[in-house]
């Protein structure tokens, strides 16, 4: 696992060989984030990282300048890895969660510029991750979601729904909430 950009840019992150996660391909990542990078001033950013897996989104986000990440992750394992890269990193701007995502989602009172979900693919709930962060309100007007999924899902009918984004095997939809949106 890369870090693209940003502070820690070029810094790898070894996983466990036994670490049960499908981490974002660098590939995938450093091509989202370009084009996210043109109309986001990531310094500006209340970001949330949904099904944090090995937290490479959320220290992505922290490395190009984001104040404020929360991560929500729930595997122990998973979790004891992204607390313990925090502090390999020191990376302060950094909250983490250890608690199921839809917990989190039934609980949460915050909204967010960025919101970022990387659900297992298999997960049963998978088509209401969207349905509940638009519902809950959780994204700001002008905020940004991206839903990473497989080639099987499609959530273009969606509420908020800009565009699909495919790199290799990774497929990421893309939500923007309008300035005036409520």
């Amino acid at each position: 696992m890369r870090i693209v950009s940003g502070r820690y840019k070029g810094r790898r992150l070894d996983l466990p060989k036994n670490f049960k996660a499908r981490p974002t391909t660098d590939f995938a990542k450093e091509n989202l984030f370009n084009i996210l990078s043109n109309s986001i001033d990531w310094e500006d950013v209340k970001a949330l990282d949904l099904f944090g897996g090995t937290g490479s989104i959320s220290f992505e986000l922290v490395s190009r300048g984001c104040p404020q990440v929360t991560c929500v992750e729930k595997y122990p394992p998973n979790y004891s890895f992204i607390e313990k890269t925090k502090g390999l990193l020191d990376a302060k701007e950094l909250r983490i969660f250890k608690m199921d995502v839809f917990k989190f989602l039934e609980i949460s009172k915050d909204q967010f510029d960025f919101i970022f979900a990387d659900p297992p693919y298999d997960l049963p709930f998978l088509k209401e991750v969207p349905k509940l962060i638009i519902e809950k309100n959780l994204l700001k007007p002008g905020g940004t979601f991206i839903m990473e999924h497989s080639k099987s899902d499609d959530f273009s009918s969606s509420p908020f729904y800009k565009e699909k984004r495919v790199y290799g095997s990774v497929n990421f939809s893309i939500f923007e909430k309008e300035e005036d949106a409520e």
